[in-house]
C-alpha cells in the first residue's frame, strides 16, 4: 500500500463531481400498465404541427409501438435515438412508433424543438390534460407500451436496460422493447411482459383546486431560489428551471420524489458526524413546506411576496483570473450515446516560476455534457502515465461545486515548470456535441501569503477486488507529523464504489469519525467543507476506508466477473481520499482557539 504523506505538495480544493447521467430526474421506483393485457380503444392527438394522427387500425400496421416523452427529461433525451433506430430496424415489418407527451409543463414549441433536436421523425404527438396517458396507465418518461394486431397491450415498460439512476453502460444488455416487438411480429407470446419503468414522472394536471395558506410566492419561492436554483436554471446541467412558479408547474411530483428519497439536493454525508459550510440538506420545515403546497394544489399566491431575485454571477464567479488555460487546442467531439471513456490532456501553462494560487475555477465549455473536470498539477519530471502518486489535484468542477478560494491569506504553491493534467468525463445526451473546457487561476505574491494550503492524498492503489464481492474494503492512511488543520475532504472511486470514511485516531487511541459517507455516488462526487477547520494533533493518524460492491446487485457495476484494481477509467476502480490542511503554526491564534478543545 502507497502512502502519501502530508507535505507541502498542494493538492486541490474544491471538486464536487457530478455524473450527469440522470441529474434529478430518474427513478427506480417506476409503475408500469395493470399486469392483465388491456385492449387500448383507440384515441386521436395532434402533433406538433397540428395535424391529427389516431391509433392505427389493424390493417395499418400489425404492432404500434407508443412511447411516453417529455422534452427535458433527461432520459428521453438518451432514448429519442433508441427509438428511432428501433423504427429503423422495423420499417419494412408493419411496425408504427408514436411518440405522446402528457406533461403540463411541455409546450407544443417546446416538443417542435425537442423534435429537431432529437432528430425524432416519428409522430410526436401532444395530449392536453393527460387523457391518453391516463388511459394507458402511462407513469413515467420515457415508458413504452407495445399494442398488439388487436391494439393490446402486450409489453409495457422501459426500452432497455442501458440507462438508469447512475446507470450508463456501453450497451444495453436486454432489449426489452425490441424483443416483445419481435416475439409478436413473430406471432409468438411476449416473454417479459413488464419491466419498470425509469424515468420523470410524467407532469399531470393537478387534481386539487390550489388552497390554503402555504403559496409558491411566500414559501416555496425562497426554498427553490437558495436550494435549487444555482442548478436549476438555464445554462445549467439540471434539466429543468426553477426560476418561475410557471417553471415549478408540473414537476411537483418529481420534486416530492426526490426530496422524499434524499437524492436532491445532493448530499452524501452522515449528518451524524461533523458539520460543513456547504451541507445542501433541505430542512424537515422546508420538506414539509414543499409537500403540502403539493397537496394543496399548488397556489401561487400573490407576486407581490416572491423574493428578489437571485442574482446569479456570469462568467467566473470570484472575478476574472490572472491566466485562462483551456484543456487543449481543439474540442472535444462527444457523441450522442453511450459511455465515453475519460479523456485526458496535458498542458504546458508556461509557468517558469513558482507560483502562490489564491483561487482557481474549473469551468466547462458545454455544461449539459461535461460529468466532471479535474485539473491536476504535474511536478516537473514527473510521467503522467505512470507517476499518480505525483499528481496533484488543483481544481475541479461539478455543477453547482463552487470556485476554489483559499482566503485568509492561504494559498497553493506550484513549483516553476509545473505542467497541467486536464482529467474530462463526459455524458451524452442523445444528441452529438463538443466541449471545450477551461479553468481559470488567480495568483498572488510570496509576501502576501501567511500559510499554505497542503494537499494530501490518502492512497491505496494495490488492491484486488474479487468477482462477486460486494462489501470489499480497502484501507489506507496516514500521520500527521506535526500539528495541522483539516479543511475540506473528498472521498474518490468509480462506479463500484459503496461507502467511504474518513477517521482520526489519535495518540491515546481514541477515534473520531471526521466524515461518512455510507451511501457513496459516483455521480455525486462531492467535497465536503469543514464549517470549522478540525485540529490534528502531531501523530494524529487518518484512517480511510472505502467499501466495494463488485456484485450482480450493483446495478452499475461494468463486469462483475471481473477482478477488479487500480486504473484511470470509471469501469477501473480508485482508493483516494483528498483532503486539504494547513500546519497549525500557520494559522491565526484566534482560529486555533475557536477550534481546539
Amino acid at each position: 500500500m502507497k502512502i502519501l504523506p502530508f507535505r507541502k505538495n498542494l493538492l486541490a480544493a474544491a471538486l464536487a463531481a457530478l455524473a450527469a447521467t440522470l441529474p434529478v430526474v430518474a427513478s427506480a421506483a417506476a409503475a408500469t400498465a395493470d399486469s392483465a393485457p388491456r385492449k387500448i380503444e383507440g384515441f386521436t392527438l395532434r402533433d406538433y404541427r397540428g395535424q391529427e394522427h389516431s391509433l392505427p387500425n389493424a390493417d395499418e400496421a400489425n404492432v404500434v409501438v407508443v412511447a411516453f416523452l417529455g422534452v427535458e427529461c433527461p432520459l428521453a433525451k438518451l432514448y429519442a435515438g433508441r427509438l428511432e433506430q428501433l423504427q429503423k430496424e422495423f420499417a419494412d415489418q408493419s411496425v408504427r412508433f408514436i411518440g405522446i407527451d402528457s406533461n403540463r409543463q411541455d409546450s407544443v414549441t417546446e416538443l417542435a424543438d425537442y423534435a429537431e433536436a432529437q432528430q425524432v421523425t416519428f409522430p410526436l404527438l401532444k395530449d392536453p390534460g393527460n387523457k391518453v396517458a391516463d388511459l394507458f396507465g402511462a407513469e413515467r418518461t420515457p415508458q413504452v407500451f407495445v399494442l398488439d394486431q388487436s391494439r393490446t397491450i402486450r409489453y409495457a415498460g422501459a426500452i432497455d436496460d442501458q440507462y438508469g439512476i447512475g446507470i450508463q453502460r456501453k450497451q444495453p444488455t436486454a432489449r426489452y422493447l425490441a424483443d416483445a416487438v419481435t416475439s409478436l411480429l413473430a406471432d409468438k407470446p411476449v416473454s417479459l411482459a413488464q419491466t419498470a419503468a425509469v424515468g420523470c414522472q410524467i407532469g399531470r394536471m393537478s387534481a386539487a383546486k390550489p388552497t390554503g395558506e402555504i403559496t409558491y410566492s411566500k414559501h416555496i419561492a425562497p426554498i427553490f431560489q437558495s436550494r435549487c436554483a444555482e442548478c436549476h436554471r438555464p445554462g445549467e446541467i439540471a434539466p429543468f428551471p426553477l426560476l418561475t412558479y410557471d417553471d415549478a408547474l408540473g414537476w411537483e411530483p418529481t420534486i416530492l420524489e426526490v426530496i422524499a428519497e434524499n437524492r436532491m439536493p445532493p448530499w452524501l454525508a452522515n449528518p451524524a458526524h461533523g458539520e460543513f459550510k456547504n451541507d445542501a440538506r433541505l430542512s424537515d420545515e422546508e420538506k414539509t413546506l414543499i409537500r403540502t403546497w403539493v397537496e394543496n394544489g399548488s397556489p401561487e399566491g400573490d407576486p407581490a411576496d416572491l423574493p428578489a431575485p437571485r442574482e446569479f454571477a456570469e462568467g467566473w464567479r470570484y472575478r476574472d483570473p490572472d491566466q485562462v488555460i483551456r484543456m487543449n487546442d481543439k474540442p472535444f467531439d462527444v457523441p450522442a450515446e453511450g459511455v465515453v471513456d475519460y479523456q485526458y490532456y496535458v498542458v504546458d501553462p508556461g509557468w517558469d516560476e513558482d507560483k502562490y494560487v489564491v483561487a482557481a475555477e474549473a469551468r466547462p465549455d458545454n455544461r449539459a455534457v461535461v460529468h466532471h473536470i479535474i485539473a491536476y498539477v504535474l511536478p516537473p519530471g514527473s510521467d503522467p502515465r505512470k507517476d499518480h502518486e505525483r499528481r496533484q489535484m488543483l481544481v475541479g468542477y461539478a455543477p453547482g461545486s463552487p470556485p476554489a478560494v483559499f482566503g485568509d491569506g492561504r494559498a497553493m504553491l506550484i513549483k516553476a515548470g509545473s505542467k497541467l493534467l486536464f482529467e474530462l468525463h463526459y455524458t451524452p445526451n442523445g444528441v452529438a456535441q463538443s466541449d471545450l473546457s477551461y479553468i481559470g487561476v488567480t495568483f498572488t505574491e510570496a509576501d502576501q501569503v501567511k500559510s499554505l494550503v497542503e494537499g494530501v492524498a490518502i492512497v491505496n492503489p494495490r488492491f484486488e477486488i474479487p468477482p462477486g464481492s460486494d462489501n470489499y474494503e480497502v484501507v489506507a492512511q496516514v500521520k500527521a507529523p506535526k500539528d495541522l488543520f483539516i479543511l475540506r475532504m473528498m472521498p474518490h472511486m468509480h462506479l463500484r464504489g459503496k461507502a467511504f470514511r474518513y477517521e482520526a485516531v489519535y495518540a491515546d487511541g481514541k477515534r473520531e469519525v471526521l466524515l461518512d459517507v455510507p451511501k457513496y455516488d459516483f455521480n455525486w462526487q462531492l467535497s465536503y467543507e469543514l464549517a470549522k477547520p478540525k485540529f490534528l494533533p502531531k501523530g494524529t493518524e487518518v484512517v480511510c476506508t472505502a467499501a466495494y460492491d463488485n456484485s450482480k446487485g450493483n446495478p452499475s457495476n461494468p463486469d462483475p466477473d471481473a477482478t477488479v484494481h487500480w486504473g484511470e477509467q470509471s469501469w477501473d476502480e480508485m482508493m483516494i481520499g483528498f483532503c486539504d490542511v494547513v500546519a497549525a503554526e500557520d494559522e491565526r491564534q484566534e482560529v486555533k482557539a475557536a477550534v481546539i478543545e
